[in-house]
Protein backbone atom coordinates (compact mmCIF):
# COMPACT_ATOMS: atom_id res chain seq x y z
CA UNK A 1 0.00 0.00 0.00
CA UNK A 2 2.69 2.65 1.02
CA UNK A 3 4.17 1.66 -2.41
CA UNK A 4 1.24 2.65 -4.14
CA UNK A 5 0.66 5.86 -2.56
CA UNK A 6 4.27 6.80 -2.80
CA UNK A 7 4.75 7.08 1.21
CA UNK A 8 8.63 6.68 1.78
CA UNK A 9 9.18 8.08 5.59
CA UNK A 10 6.55 5.61 7.28
CA UNK A 11 8.31 2.77 8.95
CA UNK A 12 11.86 4.22 7.61
CA UNK A 13 14.14 3.89 10.00
CA UNK A 14 16.85 6.27 8.46
CA UNK A 15 15.07 9.03 8.64
CA UNK A 16 16.64 12.41 8.37
CA UNK A 17 15.76 15.57 9.71
CA UNK A 18 15.80 18.67 7.86
CA UNK A 19 17.50 21.69 9.88
CA UNK A 20 16.10 24.01 7.86
CA UNK A 21 12.24 25.28 7.02
CA UNK A 22 11.67 21.69 4.35
CA UNK A 23 7.63 21.66 2.89
CA UNK A 24 9.20 19.45 0.28
CA UNK A 25 9.40 16.45 3.18
CA UNK A 26 4.92 16.69 3.33
CA UNK A 27 3.52 13.37 2.67
CA UNK A 28 -0.06 12.32 1.91
CA UNK A 29 -2.28 8.74 1.27
CA UNK A 30 -5.48 8.22 0.33
CA UNK A 31 -8.47 8.99 2.11
CA UNK A 32 -10.82 6.02 2.03
CA UNK A 33 -13.45 8.22 3.38
CA UNK A 34 -13.82 11.13 1.29
CA UNK A 35 -17.94 11.62 1.47
CA UNK A 36 -17.38 11.98 5.09
CA UNK A 37 -17.07 15.17 6.51
CA UNK A 38 -14.93 14.50 9.46
CA UNK A 39 -12.32 16.31 11.59
CA UNK A 40 -8.38 15.56 11.93
CA UNK A 41 -6.48 17.31 14.52
CA UNK A 42 -3.03 17.00 15.47
CA UNK A 43 -1.22 18.59 18.56
CA UNK A 44 2.40 19.42 18.18
CA UNK A 45 3.31 20.84 21.67
CA UNK A 46 6.79 21.04 21.29
CA UNK A 47 6.85 23.45 18.19
CA UNK A 48 10.22 26.03 18.18
CA UNK A 49 11.23 28.08 15.86
CA UNK A 50 13.24 31.57 15.58
CA UNK A 51 12.60 35.22 15.92
CA UNK A 52 13.72 36.52 12.29
CA UNK A 53 15.34 39.80 14.65
CA UNK A 54 17.30 38.43 17.73
CA UNK A 55 17.89 34.70 17.00
CA UNK A 56 16.13 33.46 20.20
CA UNK A 57 13.46 30.25 19.92
CA UNK A 58 10.15 30.46 20.06
CA UNK A 59 8.64 27.71 21.86
CA UNK A 60 4.28 27.10 20.89
CA UNK A 61 1.91 24.39 20.66
CA UNK A 62 0.83 24.11 17.22
CA UNK A 63 -3.40 23.23 16.72
CA UNK A 64 -3.75 22.05 12.71
CA UNK A 65 -7.14 20.70 12.40
CA UNK A 66 -8.50 19.82 8.99
CA UNK A 67 -11.82 18.00 7.15
CA UNK A 68 -9.85 16.20 4.46
CA UNK A 69 -11.14 15.80 1.21
CA UNK A 70 -9.40 13.29 -1.43
CA UNK A 71 -6.29 13.20 1.02
CA UNK A 72 -4.72 13.27 4.41
CA UNK A 73 -1.42 14.14 5.49
CA UNK A 74 1.20 11.01 7.16
CA UNK A 75 1.84 12.00 10.49
CA UNK A 76 5.61 11.46 10.60
CA UNK A 77 6.11 13.37 7.61
CA UNK A 78 3.95 16.18 9.35
CA UNK A 79 6.53 15.38 12.29
CA UNK A 80 9.36 15.92 10.34
CA UNK A 81 7.68 19.01 8.34
CA UNK A 82 6.95 20.90 12.33
CA UNK A 83 10.61 19.91 13.26
CA UNK A 84 11.88 21.75 10.00
CA UNK A 85 11.23 24.91 11.89
CA UNK A 86 13.79 24.64 14.40
CA UNK A 87 16.27 27.08 12.74
CA UNK A 88 13.48 28.90 10.74
CA UNK A 89 13.44 32.76 11.45
CA UNK A 90 9.92 34.24 11.39
CA UNK A 91 7.41 36.17 12.95
CA UNK A 92 4.87 33.84 14.77
CA UNK A 93 2.05 34.95 12.15
CA UNK A 94 3.85 33.84 9.22
CA UNK A 95 4.93 30.60 10.82
CA UNK A 96 1.04 29.82 11.48
CA UNK A 97 0.05 31.25 7.86
CA UNK A 98 2.98 29.27 6.23
CA UNK A 99 1.83 25.67 7.99
CA UNK A 100 -1.51 26.53 6.65
CA UNK A 101 -0.90 27.32 3.14
CA UNK A 102 1.48 24.61 2.85
CA UNK A 103 -1.17 22.22 4.21
CA UNK A 104 -3.93 23.02 1.79
CA UNK A 105 -0.91 22.90 -1.25
CA UNK A 106 -0.86 19.36 -0.23
CA UNK A 107 -3.93 18.13 0.79
CA UNK A 108 -6.73 20.53 -0.99
CA UNK A 109 -8.55 19.64 2.24
CA UNK A 110 -12.24 20.80 2.90
CA UNK A 111 -11.59 22.77 6.03
CA UNK A 112 -8.40 23.83 7.48
CA UNK A 113 -7.17 25.77 10.68
CA UNK A 114 -3.90 26.48 12.60
CA UNK A 115 -3.51 28.05 16.06
CA UNK A 116 -0.42 28.62 17.38
CA UNK A 117 -0.10 29.21 21.24
CA UNK A 118 3.43 30.56 22.01
CA UNK A 119 4.95 30.78 25.29
CA UNK A 120 5.68 34.44 25.77
CA UNK A 121 8.95 36.40 25.75
CA UNK A 122 9.20 39.75 27.75
CA UNK A 123 5.74 38.80 29.26
CA UNK A 124 3.91 39.14 25.62
CA UNK A 125 2.08 35.67 23.94
CA UNK A 126 0.74 35.50 20.75
CA UNK A 127 -1.19 33.27 19.58
CA UNK A 128 -1.88 33.52 15.54
CA UNK A 129 -4.86 31.61 14.11
CA UNK A 130 -5.50 31.21 10.55
CA UNK A 131 -8.46 29.16 8.64
CA UNK A 132 -9.76 28.06 4.99
CA UNK A 133 -12.64 26.84 3.65
CA UNK A 134 -12.50 25.63 0.30
CA UNK A 135 -14.24 28.29 -2.13
CA UNK A 136 -17.82 27.44 -3.64
CA UNK A 137 -18.57 25.02 -0.59
CA UNK A 138 -20.53 24.95 2.53
CA UNK A 139 -16.56 24.80 4.39
CA UNK A 140 -16.28 28.59 2.74
CA UNK A 141 -18.92 29.78 4.78
CA UNK A 142 -17.74 27.43 7.58
CA UNK A 143 -14.33 29.36 7.36
CA UNK A 144 -15.77 32.72 7.75
CA UNK A 145 -18.17 31.91 10.34
CA UNK A 146 -15.37 30.30 12.35
CA UNK A 147 -12.51 33.25 12.05
CA UNK A 148 -15.49 35.56 12.63
CA UNK A 149 -16.43 34.25 15.96
CA UNK A 150 -13.18 32.62 17.19
CA UNK A 151 -11.78 33.10 20.45
CA UNK A 152 -14.78 35.20 21.59
CA UNK A 153 -14.26 33.35 25.20
CA UNK A 154 -10.56 33.24 25.32
CA UNK A 155 -9.42 30.95 28.05
CA UNK A 156 -7.47 32.30 31.04
CA UNK A 157 -3.72 32.33 30.50
CA UNK A 158 -1.98 31.52 33.75
CA UNK A 159 0.33 28.37 33.02
CA UNK A 160 2.35 30.36 30.46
Amino acid sequence: MRENEGLTLLGNQNTKYSMEYNPTVLEKFSNKHPGNDYFVKFNCPEFTSLCPITGQPDFATIYISYVPDEYLVESKSLKLYLFSFRNHGDFHEDVINIIMKDLIKLLEPKYIEVWGKFLPRGGLSIDPYCNYGKPGTRWEQAAWDRLSHHDMFPEKVDNR
